[in-house]
């Protein structure tokens, strides 16, 4: 791919949720581990988040949904990635999702969910180990 440069992820927190914490939360680890994290605060949009990602050259796009609105959150911003030719931007995410909603989410194109309880640690190391993957 002939990528160099620290990785870069787009921390979103789309839809109407107004608790943030946990995505600043990440958002510093990732920054902490040598990432460049753009956060676009909250009540964003699909469409902006998609936007900002592709302004801002993104390897990976991470929502923090904490509203129940994954299932439509996730599937818009990865339509809105296929239409704009940028399926390579991977989109992982976190929140209050419930189990039986994971499996699909992924089928669907997520890459990763992380649920409460996961430690800054695993998605540092998930996105170091995922995002921008060499190619062999």
């Amino acid at each position: 791919m002939g990528v160099s440069g620290p990785i870069r992820v787009v921390v979103a927190k789309p839809g109407l949720d107004g608790h943030d914490r946990g995505a600043k939360v990440i958002a510093r680890a990732l920054r902490d581990a040598g990432m460049e994290v753009i956060y676009t605060g909250l009540h964003q949009t699909p469409e902006q988040i998609v936007d900002t990602a592709i302004q801002e050259d993104a390897d990976a796009i991470g929502l923090s949904i904490l509203s129940g609105a994954h299932n439509t959150l996730f599937a818009k911003v990865l339509e809105l990635l296929k239409e704009r030719d940028a399926e390579d931007i991977k989109v992982f995410g976190g929140g209050i999702i419930p189990e039986d909603d994971i499996a699909p989410l992924k089928e669907l194109g997520v890459a990763a969910i992380f649920t409460p309880g996961t430690t800054t640690t695993e998605v540092v190391t998930w996105v170091r180990d995922h995002v921008r993957e060499l190619a062999v």
